[in-house]
């Protein structure tokens, strides 16, 4: 019975972990504690007014320093001018500051902070540093679990200052956003866990906004996807961005993405 009981949470921890790994947004919950994920993010955006395709790469480094904190850091890698070239890189912190846990669903929340810096021109107007400018993001996260299903929002300010050495941010150009999110995530395969080793298969869909501050220009996106969690420790994700309104300038808004990560797990307890 201790087995029996013990093996019940191991796969109550699993299902919320695998569930809440979203491919574009960040849930309340943390990396495993004493862990280090490393992950390579990759899109590639079809470009709205000209010909040709946008790649960026995004490695990245996350360490769950505890329950409550995690960090990570990004280098930003795009062939915007043609080669392929590391225009910058960012840190993010979160800390989860509320956690409610039932039998079969939880309630957690958590706030973090992104500080990114960015060599590129600046060719659009929505503010994303996480990749393209240079500048500061904090927000709040809100994820409920229910038995196989995952829903979690976003709701964060966004500044962006002068791309350096050589890229000012465009005078008159809105320079501060609010972003806003609406994450959903279902458990789809297995039907019955009985191994942590089974791989996992979840399906989700996510809508991206962000408003300009200064003008009130905004977006909205969809983003699909479909997602493999291998042995508890590998992840897959493959997702595709749609527009569905915009009323600002965005030079690339719609394409694919593909992350690859594996978790190593006690490696600083």
């Amino acid at each position: 019975m201790r087995k029996l009981t013990i093996l019940c949470l191991l796969m109550g921890g699993y299902f919320a972990s695998a569930q809440e790994l979203f491919v574009m947004t960040e849930p309340a919950s943390n990396v495993p504690a004493g862990s280090i994920s490393a992950r390579i993010g990759q899109s590639l955006m079809k470009e709205q007014y000209d010909s040709g395709y946008n790649y960026h790469m995004m490695p990245e480094v996350t360490w769950g320093i505890n329950k409550s904190w995690m960090v990570r850091a990004t280098a930003y890698i795009s062939n915007r001018n043609t080669d392929l070239v590391t225009e910058g890189g960012g840190l993010y912190a979160k800390y989860r500051f509320l956690s409610s846990d039932d039998l079969q669903s939880h309630f957690r929340m958590a706030a973090f902070g992104r500080y990114s810096m960015n060599n590129a021109d600046i060719h659009q107007e929505e503010i994303e540093t996480m990749g393209h400018n240079t500048g500061v993001e904090a927000g709040i996260i809100a994820t409920k679990l229910i038995k196989k299903l995952a829903i979690s929002s976003t709701v964060s300010y966004e500044k962006a200052f002068d791309n350096r050495p050589d890229n000012d941010f465009p005078s008159g150009q809105a320079s501060t956003a609010i972003n806003y999110s609406l994450s959903l995530g279902r458990l789809m395969y297995p039907k019955t866990y009985t191994s942590y080793k089974q791989t996992n298969i979840n399906l989700m869909v996510e809508l991206l906004g962000q408003t300009l501050a200064e003008n009130g220009r905004s977006y909205l996106d969809v983003v699909p996807s479909v997602q493999f969690i291998i042995n508890s420790q590998a992840r897959i994700d493959v997702a595709y961005k749609q527009e569905l309104y915009s009323s600002m300038l965005r030079s690339a808004p719609n394409g694919i993405y593909l992350k690859l990560e594996y978790t190593f797990f006690n490696v600083t307890n």
